[in-house]
Formats: C-alpha cells, sequence, structure tokens
C-alpha cells in the first residue's frame, strides 16, 4: 500500500508540474492585462455585439473578463452593475459554457485535443444558447437582487504592484491546482491497483454508451464533471497514458466536458445572483448530452463509410 501510495504522488506531482507551466504564465498574463488598455479596448469593441443577445454594453465587461480569467471574475463584474434577471440568466448560461478560455483551452493540448476545437464549441454553445433565451424568454425584465455579493474590491496601482498582483494569482492558481491533482492521482492510483477502476467504468458503462464513448474513458468524465476541465486535466493526462483512452473517445469526453464540467460548483456559485439555478444546470447537461451524442454519431457514421470505401477500393 505504501508504495502504491508513492507511486501516485509521483504521478500528482508529475502531472502539477506538467500542467503548472502551462496555467502559471497564463495567468499572470491575463491578469496583468487586466489592469492595462488592452482588455478595456477589446471590451468597447465588443460591446455593439452585445445587443444580438439582448444585453446591454455593459454586459461585455464580465463575459471578457470570465472568459479570459474564470467565473469568479466574471460575476465579481455583474454586481458591479445594475442588470435585469433576464440579462444576468443570459450571462451565467454564457458564461457557464465558456469561461477561463486561455488556460483551459491550453490544458487540452496536454491531453491531445486541439484547442482551436475546444474554444469554438465553447463560444458557439454560448453564443447559440444566448440568442434563443434571448429570443424565447420574454420575462425577467426585473433588476436582479445580488444578495451577499460584494462588487468592491481594490485594485492594484502602479506596475509593480499590478505585476505582484499577476503572481500571486497565479501562485494561488497553481497550490490550488496541486492540491486537488495531487491527492486525486494518489486516490486514482489506489482505484487501479485495487481493480475499482474498472468496477466504476463498468457500472458508468450505460451512460458512455449513449454518449457513444467507451466505458474507459468513464473516470475522464467523473473527474471533469466534478472538478472541472483545468484541474480535472491531471485525470484525463493518466487516463490517456495508462487507461489507453483511445484519441476518438478523449476528443468526445472533451466536447461533453466543455459544455458540461464542474457542474456543482460552477452552478452553485451563481445562486447569490438571485437567478434560477436548477434551469442552468438543466441546459448544461441536456445540451452537453445532445451535442456529445450527436457528434458521436456522425463521427460513427463517417467511420463506416471510411472502411466501405477501403474495401471497394481493395477489391
Amino acid at each position: 500500500m505504501k508504495a502504491t501510495f508513492i507511486r501516485g504522488l509521483k504521478q500528482g506531482l508529475h502531472v502539477a508540474w506538467t500542467l503548472s507551466k502551462v496555467i502559471f504564465p497564463i495567468t499572470v498574463i491575463v491578469t496583468i492585462l487586466q489592469y492595462t488598455p488592452i482588455l478595456p479596448w477589446l471590451i468597447e469593441a465588443i460591446s455593439p455585439v452585445m445587443r444580438i443577445f439582448g444585453l446591454s454594453g455593459e454586459a461585455a465587461v464580465p463575459l471578457v473578463l470570465g472568459n479570459s480569467l474564470n467565473l469568479y471574475a466574471g460575476i465579481a463584474a455583474i454586481v458591479s452593475f445594475d442588470f435585469t434577471v433576464k440579462e444576468v440568466f443570459i450571462m451565467a448560461v454564457m458564461l457557464s459554457f465558456s469561461h477561463n478560455l486561455f488556460v483551459e483551452s491550453t490544458v487540452a493540448l496536454k491531453v491531445g485535443v486541439r484547442w482551436p476545437i475546444v474554444i469554438g464549441v465553447r463560444l458557439a454553445l454560448a453564443g447559440i444558447s444566448a440568442l434563443l433565451i434571448h429570443l424565447i424568454w420574454s420575462g425577467g425584465e426585473e433588476l436582479a437582487q445580488y444578495g451577499f455579493m460584494q462588487s468592491t474590491q481594490a485594485s492594484p496601482s502602479g506596475m509593480i504592484e499590478i505585476g505582484i498582483e499577476g503572481i500571486r494569482t497565479a501562485t494561488s492558481s497553481i497550490f490550488q491546482l496541486g492540491a486537488i491533482v495531487i491527492p486525486l492521482m494518489v486516490i486514482m492510483q489506489y482505484f487501479r491497483e485495487l481493480g475499482w477502476m474498472a468496477k466504476i467504468s463498468l457500472l458508468l458503462s450505460p451512460f458512455t454508451r449513449l454518449l457513444g464513448i467507451k466505458s474507459n474513458a468513464s473516470m475522464t468524465l467523473v473527474a471533469g464533471l466534478t472538478i472541472g476541465l483545468a484541474f480535472g486535466a491531471g485525470v484525463m493526462v493518466q487516463a490517456v497514458r495508462q487507461d489507453g483512452v483511445a484519441k476518438k473517445d478523449m476528443y468526445l469526453s472533451f466536447i461533453f466536458l466543455v459544455a458540461c464540467h464542474a457542474v456543482i460548483e460552477d452552478t452553485l456559485i451563481f445562486i447569490p445572483l438571485g437567478i434560477p439555478v436548477w434551469p442552468l444546470l438543466i441546459i448544461r447537461l441536456t445540451t452537453a448530452i445532445a451535442l456529445t451524442a450527436t457528434i458521436a454519431f456522425l463521427w460513427n457514421r463517417a467511420e463506416i463509410k471510411q472502411r466501405k470505401e477501403q474495401v471497394n477500393y481493395g477489391n
């Protein structure tokens, strides 16, 4: 048992170090950009697009911050403005599909998934869902009540303070990453050596079959659903190496998870904004299942067609 712990610890440290080399520099850069003219310029440029989704120009602020940083940055920006319940709900749906793009999309490279696919799917889901809600929902015109959320936050002044803030934010992210990934890798090692991984895969096989994904990718889905893409990437990397997860199954798993990951945390943190969160969760789950199952179906048809063409060509 001690040997298993040591092996899991080594794997956890290795994975944490691999992901840290991606997360740290990107977090520093994006955090610094937040306090430079670049991010405000981007917000001003994107403001006219907001009207398409039934949002005011100020909605560009939380959307840009949420997509470039994380959900917490987006929520902090939301409570700084007076938005209607409908606007807050639309932004919550958009940010639940599309947030922390730089880090989470770069992490996808470590798993072997191309980042343009991750970004493209997430932005498309955010835009389509926002447009549909804007066109279908006629209510929610009252001002949102933000409850106990705090909107004030001291901003650093001067390049030195801004640089320190960037390093502090990145360092905090790395420690949080290690605190989650390392124990998780140890647990995963015990699961593998005790034979529990096979049992979990068997238990989840009906769900993975529905998505067109093989059962050996089940732990990838569980990790992403519970702790998110960035932190769950550690399990994904290890799954590709040790569990023999095929490239197709990893792509399908990632497509599901870009639409629906960290479902508990990402849903609960929207409660203080005064919006209905159950519809938010249902939208994410149904979208992820429908999208993944559709892509898996089309992918399988393309493979069958390709095999038939190869047979005919051989004859």
